[in-house]
């Protein structure tokens, strides 16, 4: 019996020691699952942070490539549309020389046919003579039967001097028609030789400047703080900066073209060296103007060089490297003065005159227009008061005051200098216009012809080059349309301006039209 209670007690004391031992075993495991799931959480954290966190290179690093793509393909567009605007530029100027070509056929053409129609009327006009000439010949042989030998003598004698004196006449018109054709003909060989001699390139400026960047962020470093930086660069240059969205480029505009390349000069110093604020602006564009001085003075040597003249003042060789910069309309007017300078010596030449004189005043024509930007009054005329200032020669002088014929020509140089500058000037593309003056040229044209009394209709053709006006002929005849197309030339030359020369075309048609039934 004792041993059974003792059993019991035992397995009761065994029972609450495996319960409480259960118990401890269950609630360390717990707390080791939970420490393992803790575990777990941390390192599943952390591994979602390392995703997230190369996600995001990720990103970083395809954006990067897909706008360094973007930039690629942007500039590879860039430059095909570049390539396209420089074969329409190319197309364009080829179909200008095919219809320049068509006009010149279209000219003789013309004239050919005007003198087929001349000879055909003067054989006309021949045959009538020669029937009138017969029948007069048999009334004069009826009267010669009637008359004595003294009187047919007379008669004869008459008829002999009527006859020499219309071929006196007509041998003198001939020979002047001569003399008129081959002085023509002269003229145009001496200025053709010119201009073949003396073909040069031509650059063509604008008045702007462009200054690439080597990103966007470059734009605000040169505006600077509250626009302190832009500031200080317009006042030491004198040109207006323009920012706009214009990728990766500033624009500098300005009337006067060579503080506009000091401008460009200066920013671009500036953009290469990284510093950029007021202290080290004002040094650059200094350090700029200097260079352009000495730049502008290589440009005079050179040209003066290249034309051959001697003995020609400092002053007038710097004005002459200050107009590398100056165009006019779209053509650059050191160039066109150097053209001028060599069509001039060649046509002097033929004609046997100083050749280094013609040079001489055909490089310094248009001196005036290095100055007409600070100096008022016309280029002629200023270019005569530095020709004057710097001691050049008399001829020198009146060739340059007279070559826009605001003063009379006084002598043969600068009726030459005349016909080279419309020469260099004139001929088909060497300037351009914009297209809003281009029409508004070509309709003024047209609109000065219209209000004139008996003018029907005109268009202005070739450029405005010329301007056909067509009359009514029952209110114009042909002396008047003489008179008429002097009358339009005198108001052109008043109330326009244009380079080159405008050709005046009146024509006055008359059409009979029967239907036969």
């Amino acid at each position: 019996m004792l041993n059974i209670i003792i059993f019991l007690v035992i397995a009761a004391i065994c029972t609450f020691a495996g319960y409480f031992l259960r118990k401890y075993i269950a609630e360390k495991k717990i707390e080791d699952a939970e420490a393992k799931a803790k575990h777990i959480l941390d390192n599943a954290q952390k591994d979602i942070e390392n995703i997230r966190r190369n996600a995001e290179l990720e990103a970083k690093d395809l954006l990067y490539r897909m706008r360094q793509e973007f930039d690629h393909e942007t500039k590879e567009r860039r430059q095909e549309i570049l390539n396209l605007e420089r074969r329409l530029s190319q197309k364009e100027e080829n179909i200008d020389r095919r219809v320049n070509l068509l006009e010149v056929k279209e000219k003789e053409f013309s004239s050919r046919q005007d003198g087929i129609k001349k000879i055909e009327d003067s054989l006309k006009a021949k045959d009538a003579q020669l029937h009138n000439l017969i029948a007069e010949e048999k009334e004069r042989l009826q009267r010669i039967a009637s008359l004595s030998i003294e009187e047919a003598k007379q008669i004869l004698l008459n008829r002999l001097n009527e006859e020499l004196n219309a071929e006196k006449a007509v041998l003198i018109k001939r020979q002047e028609e001569e003399i008129r054709n081959t002085a023509e003909n002269k003229a145009k060989e001496i200025v053709s030789m010119a201009i073949q001699k003396c073909a040069v390139e031509h650059t063509v400026e604008s008045t702007v400047s462009v200054v690439s960047l080597p990103n966007d962020e470059m734009k605000g470093r040169v505006i600077g703080r509250e626009g302190r930086n832009i500031r200080a660069l317009e006042m030491a240059t004198g040109a207006d900066v323009i920012i706009d969205d214009t990728p990766e480029a500033i624009t500098i505009s300005c009337f006067d073209p060579v503080r506009r390349e000091i401008a460009r000069l200066a920013l671009e110093k500036l953009i290469s060296d990284g510093r950029i604020h007021p202290g080290r602006i004002e040094e650059v564009v200094e350090k700029a103007k200097s260079d352009m001085e000495k730049k502008v003075r290589e440009e005079g040597d050179k040209i003066v060089f290249e034309v051959g003249i001697d003995n020609l003042h400092p002053e007038l060789i710097k004005l002459l490297g200050r107009l590398r910069y100056r165009t006019s309309y779209g053509q650059n007017t050191l160039q066109h003065s150097k053209e001028v300078a060599f069509v001039l010596g060649t046509m002097a030449t033929e004609l046997g005159l100083d050749f280094k004189l013609a040079r001489r005043i055909g490089l310094l024509h248009d001196i005036g227009k290095a100055v007409d930007h600070q100096v008022e009054g016309t280029h002629a005329l200023l270019g005569r008061d530095l020709a004057r200032k710097y001691n050049e020669s008399g001829e020198v002088i009146a060739a340059i005051e007279s070559h826009h014929e605001e003063v009379e020509q006084k002598s043969i140089f600068a009726v030459l200098l005349i016909a080279a500058d419309g020469i260099s000037a004139a001929r088909p593309g060497v300037r351009r216009e914009t297209l809003e003056t281009y029409i508004k040229r070509l309709e003024k044209l047209e609109s000065i012809a219209n209000v004139f009394k008996g003018v029907e209709k005109s268009f202005a053709i070739q450029a405005g080059r010329e301007i056909r006006v067509i009359v009514q002929p029952e209110k114009i005849n042909d002396a008047d349309a003489v008179n008429l197309a002097r009358e339009i030339r005198k108001k052109i030359e008043e109330g326009m301006e244009y380079p080159g020369q405008i050709k005046v075309n009146v024509i006055r048609e008359i059409r009979a039209i029967e239907y036969a039934k």
